[in-house]
C-alpha cells in the first residue's frame, strides 16, 4: 500500500509535467523550445558536431604544417580532417545562431548545400546559412515552425525608409528597405495572402513621412480604405494613365532640383528643400495591360512606358514602385518583361501557374520556383521573398484585417504630405472615415488627365 501511494505521489506530478510539456509543444512552442528543445539541441550539437561535419562532407584535410605538428608534438599518427571552427554560439527565442570560420577549401555554398542534412542531424526545424563576411558563415537554426503562428520580433532593422512586413523562417524580420531595394513585385493568387502582405506594407508606410499613391483599377475596392493617408488614388485605367503622367512630371521636376543643388539623390539635399518620398502602390497590374480597342492599346503602351521610366530613373528622385498582381507573364503584352527587370525585390505567394512563379523568382533564384509551387493553400500569407542578389527565403505576414489597416491610415492621416502636383487625384475623405467603401474620389480635371 505504501509503494502504491509513493508511486501515485511521484507519477501524478510526472504525468502532469509531461502533459504540460506536450501542450506547450503544440500551443506554446517558444516555451517548449526554451524548456526542452534548447538544452537537447545544444547538447546534441556539441556532442555530434565533428562527426556531423565529417559525414556531411564539410571537412578538409589539414595543412602540412598542422599535420606535422600533430604527428611530432601530439605524437598521433592519424591526422583527423578539419571541420569549420565554431566561433560563437548565440541562443535566441526561436533557435540557435552559430558562427563558423570556414577552413581553406570550403565555401559558403558547400554549407548551404548540406543545410538539409544538418537539419536532420541536429533535429531542428530548419537550418539557414548566411554569409556574414569572407570566410565566415552563420547557421541560423530554428527549433520549431515559426511561420505557423507569426509573432514579429521586437528588434528589426530600422531606417528612414524601412518597413517590417513579415517574418522569415529563420525567426528574423523581413523588411522592405526602399533605399536598398527601391522597387518590388508582389504576386499571388486569390486567398494566397497577397492582400495581407499589402495591408502590412501600407500600415508600416502610413507611419512614415512619405506620400502614398494608389493605383487600383478594380474601382478602388482594395485601396479606398487607405484614402485618409493617400496623396493620390486612381481607380480606372483612364485615371491611372493621367496619374502616371503626373508622376513622371514630378520625377522630372525633382531631377531639376537635384541638378540645381549638384547632388545625385534626394537624400543628399538639405532637409528644408528635400521633397517627400513617394511610394506608388499598383494593385492588380494586369488590369493596366488589358486592352479591348485600338484606343486602349495606345493607352496601355503609354502607361507601361511611364511605369518603365519610373522604374529606371525614379529611385534617385525618391519615387518607389510596389507592383502587385495575381499573375505576371510575358503574355501580358509588350513591356511586361522590361518592367519586371526594373523591379528588384520579389515576393511570390501561392500562384496558379508555373509561368507566374518563373516570372516572379525564376530569373533571380531558379531553385525557389519549386518552393513557390509547393506552398499549401491552407497557409495563407506564406511566400518566397528574394531580390536580384540571388538570395531568397520563406516568409509569412502577420494577420491584419482591412479595417485595422484603414484605422491605422486614418490615425496617421496628419502625416500625409502636401504635393500640389497630385492635388487633382487626392481622394476626398468624408467626416466618417470608418466607412472606407463610401469614400468618393476627386476626379481629375481634363487638363491633368
Amino acid at each position: 500500500m505504501t509503494d502504491l501511494s509513493t508511486l501515485w505521489e511521484v507519477g501524478l506530478p510526472l504525468a502532469g509535467t509531461a502533459g504540460s510539456l506536450g501542450y506547450a509543444k503544440v500551443r506554446a512552442p517558444r516555451v517548449f523550445w526554451s524548456l526542452v528543445g534548447l538544452p537537447v539541441t545544444t547538447t546534441r550539437f556539441a556532442v555530434t558536431y565533428r562527426s556531423t561535419m565529417d559525414v556531411c562532407g564539410l571537412t578538409v584535410q589539414p595543412s602540412r604544417l598542422r599535420a606535422f605538428m600533430v604527428r611530432t608534438v601530439a605524437r598521433r599518427p592519424d591526422v583527423q580532417p578539419v571541420p569549420p571552427k565554431v566561433r560563437r554560439i548565440r541562443v535566441t527565442s526561436t533557435g540557435l545562431r552559430v558562427t563558423l570560420r570556414l577552413p581553406a577549401g570550403l565555401e559558403p555554398a558547400d554549407v548551404k548545400a548540406a543545410s538539409e542534412r544538418l537539419r536532420h542531424a541536429w533535429g531542428v526545424h530548419s537550418v539557414n546559412v548566411m554569409e556574414t563576411k569572407p570566410g565566415f558563415v552563420e547557421l541560423r537554426m530554428t527549433g520549431y515552425d515559426v511561420l505557423r503562428r507569426v509573432r514579429m520580433p521586437r528588434r528589426h532593422p530600422s531606417g528612414p525608409m524601412v518597413v517590417p512586413v513579415a517574418l522569415r523562417e529563420d525567426g528574423t524580420a523581413f523588411v522592405r528597405d526602399y533605399l536598398k531595394v527601391p522597387h518590388a513585385l508582389t504576386l499571388g493568387a486569390n486567398q494566397s495572402g497577397k492582400s495581407m502582405y499589402q495591408r502590412n506594407l501600407v500600415a508600416g508606410l502610413a507611419r512614415l513621412p512619405v506620400a502614398l499613391v494608389g493605383i487600383d483599377c478594380k474601382r478602388g475596392v482594395e485601396q479606398r480604405g487607405y484614402s485618409p493617408r493617400l496623396s493620390a488614388l486612381a481607380i480606372t485605367p483612364e485615371e491611372a494613365d493621367g496619374l502616371l503622367e503626373v508622376l513622371v512630371g514630378e520625377m522630372e521636376k525633382r531631377f531639376d532640383l537635384l541638378s540645381e543643388h549638384g547632388v545625385g539623390d534626394i537624400w543628399d539635399l538639405p532637409d528644408d528643400v528635400r521633397p517627400a518620398p513617394v511610394v506608388v502602390l499598383v494593385d492588380e497590374v494586369a488590369e493596366l495591360f488589358l486592352v479591348a480597342t485600338r484606343k486602349d492599346e495606345e493607352r496601355r503602351d503609354r502607361m507601361v512606358t511611364q511605369l518603365i521610366r519610373l522604374g529606371q530613373m525614379a529611385r534617385a528622385a525618391g519615387i518607389f514602385l510596389e507592383v502587385c498582381g495575381q499573375r505576371f507573364g510575358s503574355d501580358l503584352g509588350k513591356g511586361a518583361t522590361a518592367l519586371r527587370a526594373q523591379l528588384t525585390g520579389r515576393t511570390v505567394h501561392r500562384v496558379n501557374d508555373k509561368q507566374t512563379a518563373e516570372m516572379g523568382v525564376g530569373d533571380i533564384a531558379p531553385d525557389a520556383v519549386v518552393t513557390v509551387l509547393t506552398i499549401p493553400p491552407d497557409r495563407p500569407g506564406v511566400a518566397v521573398a528574394g531580390d536580384t542578389s540571388g538570395g531568397w527565403s520563406r516568409i509569412r505576414t502577420p494577420a491584419l484585417t482591412a479595417n485595422e489597416a484603414a484605422a491605422i491610415c486614418a490615425e496617421c492621416a496628419h502625416l500625409t504630405p502636401d504635393l500640389p502636383a497630385l492635388a487633382a487625384y487626392r481622394p476626398a475623405v468624408p467626416a466618417s472615415v470608418g466607412e472606407p467603401d463610401s469614400v468618393p474620389l476627386v476626379k481629375p480635371s481634363p487638363a491633368t488627365a
